[in-house]
């Protein structure tokens, strides 16, 4: 699949397999999941954009590269895609922080959206959309749907597992946007949970149930 990368370094494979144990607690899975995600990072933003600028070291004039972390753009999926934005951010402070809230109806399985808010200006930026979970694919094809009609310059999706099935879905529905993840499951189980997966990733960040 062109479009998936896999980051499956040793330390990000090493604190995945520490945060799928049931027993790990609440502040250990988030403090987890945020390493994890501080490190995907690395990949994730291999090809952000860069400028040449003029800087003097203690020895002479020269001039060097940056990146300008204002037109990068973190969507979180709400609840525990802002877990991955904060993991993020350790290495792009300057990114600017967008929030999609989206829930699916237990009766018709539609996935609804109760809340959007984005920069200005996102045809101007660079957009990673953020969620811990890539299982059945429909929220983070509504979240890309909605993002595409501010026309962004780029847009990337983020997981820290994915299922077959959700990648499935997902390329067919946006084929342009590339999947950065850190592992790729078995299976969905018939309640749309990925096996073996991490159980629900918002519940064990917030310690809810």
């Amino acid at each position: 699949m062109e479009q998936l990368t896999v980051i499956d370094h040793p330390l990000i494979e090493h604190k995945l397999t520490l945060m799928r144990q049931k027993q790990t607690s609440t502040n250990d899975f988030r403090r987890l999941l945020t390493e994890i995600s501080t490190l995907m990072a690395y990949e994730v933003l291999r090809d952000i954009p860069m400028h040449e600028i003029s800087i003097e070291t203690p020895m002479e004039k020269t001039t060097g590269r940056v990146i300008d972390g204002k037109k990068v753009v973190i969507a979180a999926v709400l609840r525990a895609g802002s877990q991955i934005a904060d993991g993020m951010l350790t290495v792009v402070p300057g990114a600017r922080i967008g929030h999609i809230g989206l829930y699916r109806d237990p009766k018709t399985q539609v996935v609804v959206e109760y809340y959007f808010k984005m920069p200005g200006d996102l045809d101007e930026r660079d957009v990673v959309v953020t969620d811990p979970l890539l299982a059945t694919g429909h929220s983070a094809v509504a979240a890309v749907d909605r993002l595409k009609e501010y026309s962004p310059r780029s847009i990337k999706f983020v997981c820290l597992v994915a299922s077959p099935e959700g990648l499935k879905i997902f390329t067919e529905a946006h084929p342009d946007v590339a999947i950065y993840t850190a592992a790729v499951d078995r299976e969905l189980n018939t309640d749309g949970y990925i096996l073996p997966g991490i159980g629900d990733a918002a519940d064990r960040v917030f310690g809810t149930d």
